[in-house]
């Protein structure tokens, strides 16, 4: 067994390793960007190492840094979780040459399935089902096109390298083919460092179902079950379960000997998962439905605790142990599963301006427990959340005897979840989780994007939570104790009796609200939407406990720039104070005005200054955390500022450009 094992990743997936090699007794080093100094993995580790500046391509994604770093630690072996190098055939044959220990399967392995149309290739010499399309190597544009039409629309384009949905477009029409291809080379390129496409046939109503397999270097190859992973937006995953209620004994047995054949057929070992397509009668439990071989990820999945959870096993410990030589404690007679199990991926998003990415440093924090209730994350007070890198903070994970045991149990840790600072999904999650098809278990890759509004946008905000945010702000204005100097009192009091202090606060998206207040935060009222409540907020450990009239609610709350989070009952509001706010923030979009609706990069700049455009005419391309984002002219008329260029790093609600509408005159002209 090894002494010391190198974690060449960053975030959630690093904490997770470490905790392993810990438990194994294994010495642990942990890498780090300038971005992540000080970040949670680093403090865990035994040593940290730093590898270079915030861009990826300068740290996590350079073989030489990190095999620097392991060189220098005594590293024996390598872990390098999923993303990153963790695919990267490059990577792998540099440990080998380096005579350091890759954990993950031989180079041979990963060369078959990281090539999506070699990956094919392979599985259908095997003998499992493929998804129609066409995988021609080195298709430039106008094959790409070519195949898009040859195979029938809607068709989808995929990156041959990499995954995790980075790059991939569903497209629709012939029209749409050129910007998709280009978008999807773009962030392919961007994210995997390869541009090559494969076109396969679209199947929307459609159940993602993968199964888990572990091979060793002596020959075993085994399957742990299935993971449903249909519930996902712009094909990321957002919702795993395990086992998939779809499928019955037969289908799941079928399922897991094709995985195990792929596995077979490229020699893996290792942990790897093996995804399917399953194009199933909605009305169907399982029997003639068609499944497909979608791709194989030759790593671990962000997904992998639900099948932890159901088969008791320590998937990081059985690649560390299988790197090390060692046989599978199991057969697969020995595989059963207890249970049922379900994650939530926690992500640095805003759900209501359309999943797009945020940024912010965490200034309060709760994570869930009790019983079924797992977490992995790399959160801490202070974390500070960029745009460098993949925006997922952490998966809250639920197992129960059952599948509704496991959904309950989710539903309540997601409410007990509190981020301050920093814009989660986690309202989003527990609306999906809450949805009548999610509990009955009718789950497709569309059901995300039909649902759309229902799910996304946010319910306006009770003036109970104006009321004690605004009451929060006097708690921290108040001096301690009674007051007893007349001449020396909180503000807003006046000899006499107390007179009405007034805040204006704004959630995103709304108007400002005019809050007034009198009195100590002990014995206040409060007025919000013209009626006089009494009111009091104290503090009681952590928490602001706060009535407002008959109603007593606990808050976690924090302060900070002007803006004032408050987290109960599962929902996170953020309430800037109205005198604060900038003034591109308030920007709407029938005044020709473009903001950045996300901090990032300008990747993109389609227009110039002086250019004629019509309503949603391409403006700009704003990339954050691996996704792009296309700005659109608001308005027909002229560009008449644009005042950034590729390349650029901009903020959110940034102003970037303005668009002016044409005249009267020009309108009669034209």
């Amino acid at each position: 067994m090894f002494d010391t094992v190198l974690v060449a990743n960053r975030g959630e997936i690093a904490v997770r390793v470490i905790r392993t090699l810990r438990e194994m007794g294994i010495r642990s080093v942990a890498v780090h960007s300038d971005a992540d100094v000080g970040a949670l993995h680093t403090r865990l580790a035994d040593v940290a190492v730093r590898i270079g500046p915030a861009p990826a391509a300068q740290s996590y994604l350079s073989i030489e840094r990190v095999l620097q770093a392991a060189a220098a630690t005594g590293a024996q072996a390598i872990h390098p979780g999923y993303g990153f190098l963790s695919e990267n055939v490059d990577f792998a044959r540099a440990c080998e040459a380096a005579g350091i220990v890759f954990i993950g399967p031989p180079v041979a392995a990963i060369e078959a399935m990281a090539d999506k149309i070699r990956a094919k290739q392979t599985v259908m010499a095997a003998g499992v089902p493929v998804v129609p399309g066409r995988t021609e190597p080195g298709m430039d544009d106008a094959a790409v096109a070519e195949a898009a039409v040859a195979v029938g629309f809607p068709v989808l384009l995929k990156p041959s390298a990499g995954g995790g949905g980075k790059g991939m477009r569903v497209v629709r029409s012939a029209d749409e083919l050129p910007d998709a291809i280009a978008g999807a080379r773009r962030e392919a390129s961007s994210s995997f460092g390869d541009d090559t496409l494969l076109v396969e046939r679209y199947v929307g109503n459609s159940r993602h179902i993968e199964v888990q397999v572990l091979g060793d270097a002596h020959g075993n190859v085994i399957h742990l079950g299935e993971r449903e992973c249909s519930l996902q937006r712009r094909h990321q995953k957002v919702i795993e379960e395990a086992p998939s209620p779809l499928l019955d004994t037969a289908m799941r047995a079928s399922m897991g000997r094709a995985a195990v054949e792929a596995a077979r057929a490229v020699g893996y070992t290792g942990a790897g998962t093996v995804e399917f397509i399953v194009d199933a009668d909605p009305g169907g439990r399982g029997e003639g439905m068609d499944f497909f071989f979608l791709e194989m990820n030759t790593r671990l999945q962000v997904e992998h605790p639900v099948t932890e959870c159901i088969t008791g096993l320590d998937l990081v410990e059985q690649q560390i142990r299988v790197a090390a030589g060692e046989r599978l404690p199991v057969d697969q007679s020995d595989v059963s599963l207890d249970g049922h199990a379900i994650e939530a991926r926690l992500y640095a998003e805003d759900p209501a301006r359309g999943f797009l990415p945020q940024a912010g440093t965490v200034l309060g924090l709760v994570e869930p427990s009790g019983p079924g209730v797992r977490v992995d994350s790399s959160l801490a007070v202070g974390s500070v959340v960029g745009t460098d890198y993949d925006p997922m903070l952490a998966k809250i994970i639920a197992w129960g005897p059952d599948r509704e045991t496991a959904r309950a149990r989710l539903v309540g840790a997601l409410g007990r979840t509190v981020v301050l600072g920093v814009t989660t999904n986690a309202a989003f999650l527990r609306a999906l989780l809450t949805d009548d098809d999610v509990v009955a278990g009718r789950l497709d890759t569309g059901l995300i994007e039909r649902r759309g509004e229902a799910l996304t946008t946010a319910e306006p905000v009770p003036f109970t939570v104006f009321a004690a945010a605004a009451l929060a702000l006097l708690v921290e204005t108040e001096p301690a104790g009674p007051v007893v100097d007349p001449w020396d009192v909180p503000d807003g009091w006046r000899l006499g009796e107390p007179a009405w202090t007034v805040r204006r606060l704004q959630a995103a998206g709304g108007e400002p609200v005019e809050v007034r207040l009198r009195g100590r935060a002990s014995a206040a009222e409060v007025q919000v939407a013209g009626g006089v409540v009494p009111a009091r907020a104290v503090r009681v450990g952590d928490e602001l406990v706060v009535t407002v009239g008959d109603v007593t609610t606990s808050y976690a709350v924090v302060h900070s720039g002007g803006t004032v989070w408050l987290a109960a009952d599962g929902h996170v509001t953020a309430l800037r104070e109205q005198e604060r706010l900038s003034s591109s923030a308030g920007a709407v979009a029938g005044d020709g005005v473009v903001t950045s609706p996300m901090p990032g990069t300008v990747t993109v700049v389609r227009a110039a200054v002086g250019d004629e455009v019509e309503a949603g005419t391409p403006l700009l391309v704003v990339e954050a955390m691996k996704m792009e984002h296309v700005l659109t002219a608001p308005i027909a008329g002229t560009v008449a500022e644009l005042g950034v260029t590729a390349g650029q790093t901009v903020a959110l609600d940034e102003r970037l450009a303005l668009v002016t509408p044409a005249t009267a005159a020009e309108q009669q002209e034209n």
